[in-house]
C-alpha cells in the first residue's frame, strides 16, 4: 500500500499549501526595517549639518543712516560670531553692508516690525556671506528714526 503524500490533493480538495514559517516572516521584516533605517540615515541624517554654536558678540558703533525725505536713522549693530570663529569679525564690512541696504529707505518701510524683521533676514544674509558665514546671527542695538 502507498503512502498518502500530504501535499497530494484528496478527490475534491484543493491541494493545501505549506504553512511558511512565521519565525522566516518575522526575520524578513526587521531586515527590511533596519535596512530602511539606515537608508534614511544615510541619506537625510548624514548629509543634515548640525547647527553652528555661539561664539563672541562683537557690538559696533552706532551709525546715522539718510533715508527718504530727509530723514535719517541711527543704527547700532551687533555679530553674533559663530563659535571658534577667529578672528572677530570687524565691523566695517558689516556697516557698509548695513548703509547699502537701508540707505534711502522710508520710515514707512521700517516702521513695523515685520518690516524690520524682514530687512534684518536681508541684512543677516548678505552679513552672513560676506564673512564666509563665521557670524551666525545679528542684533540691533539701537534703532531710531527720525
Amino acid at each position: 500500500m502507498a503512502k498518502k503524500d500530504k501535499a497530494a490533493p484528496v478527490d475534491g480538495e484543493e491541494p493545501k499549501k505549506p504553512k511558511r514559517s512565521k519565525k522566516k516572516l518575522l526575520i524578513v521584516a526587521v531586515v527590511v526595517v533596519v535596512l530602511l533605517g539606515a537608508g534614511g540615515y544615510f541619506f537625510l541624517g548624514s548629509s543634515a549639518k548640525a547647527a553652528p554654536k555661539p561664539g563672541t558678540i562683537v557690538q559696533l558703533d552706532p551709525i546715522n543712516i539718510n533715508l527718504a525725505g530727509g530723514h535719517y536713522l541711527k543704527v547700532g549693530l551687533a555679530l553674533q560670531a559663530v563659535k571658534g570663529a577667529s578672528p572677530d569679525p570687524e565691523g566695517p564690512r558689516a556697516l557698509d553692508i548695513m548703509i547699502g541696504t537701508l540707505s534711502n529707505r522710508s520710515i514707512a518701510e521700517l516702521a513695523s516690525n515685520p518690516a524690520r524683521e524682514k530687512v534684518k533676514a536681508q541684512l543677516l544674509d548678505a552679513i552672513a556671506k560676506a564673512y564666509d558665514h563665521k557670524v551666525m546671527d545679528i542684533y540691533f542695538t539701537e534703532f531710531v528714526m527720525q
